[in-house]
């Protein structure tokens, strides 16, 4: 099988980098004043090798408040076409920084946000990953294998494809 687990390698950072600049829709689970999660999508505007993700947010949208009272974050990315997934938790925070949000800003961000990197409204979302995970699955045909293995040698197979946890 193709197991590989290991811990927060520089090689692991960048792919992580890697898979969610290539995925770029993320979960976004924050947790309410009564402690129940929710949960919406986010679109990631930015990875940084500092373990920084940036997003855009309203400050009228309710995780604003959320965050003010527990700064927890979870992002959960999915492409299932490719068989990849990544799971990072952290701390988010928000700000107000034009030129941050200059920098980030593209074209299809004035449906949101009509004035522009100026807008009123807009805040940057910045979550600090402390913990990540991601894995890579092969395709169907390497399961069957994993499966005929598994029933000839009466052992499970564990984890098929790669598997890296990110501290």
């Amino acid at each position: 099988m193709l197991e590989n687990m290991s811990h927060s390698e520089a090689g692991d950072l960048a792919k992580l980098g890697e898979l969610i600049r290539d995925i770029r829709v993320a979960l976004l689970t924050t947790v309410d004043r009564d402690g129940r999660f929710h949960t919406r999508p986010v679109q990631t505007l930015q990875v940084e090798a500092d373990r920084t993700l940036w997003f855009f947010t309203d400050w009228s949208s309710p995780k604003v408040d959320e965050l003010h009272h527990d700064a927890r974050v979870s992002l959960g990315y999915a492409d299932h076409a490719k068989n990849v997934y990544v799971a990072v938790t952290g701390s988010g925070s928000l700000i107000r920084d034009i030129q941050k949000a200059k920098q980030l800003w593209s074209i299809e961000q004035r449906a949101y946000y009509p004035q522009g990197p100026e807008d009123e409204r807009l805040a940057l979302l910045r979550v600090l990953i402390e913990r990540a995970e991601y894995w890579i699955a092969p395709e169907r045909t390497s399961y069957l294998v994993a499966a005929v293995t598994a029933a000839v040698t009466g052992t499970p197979a564990g984890v098929v494809g790669e598997n890296h946890k990110i501290c």
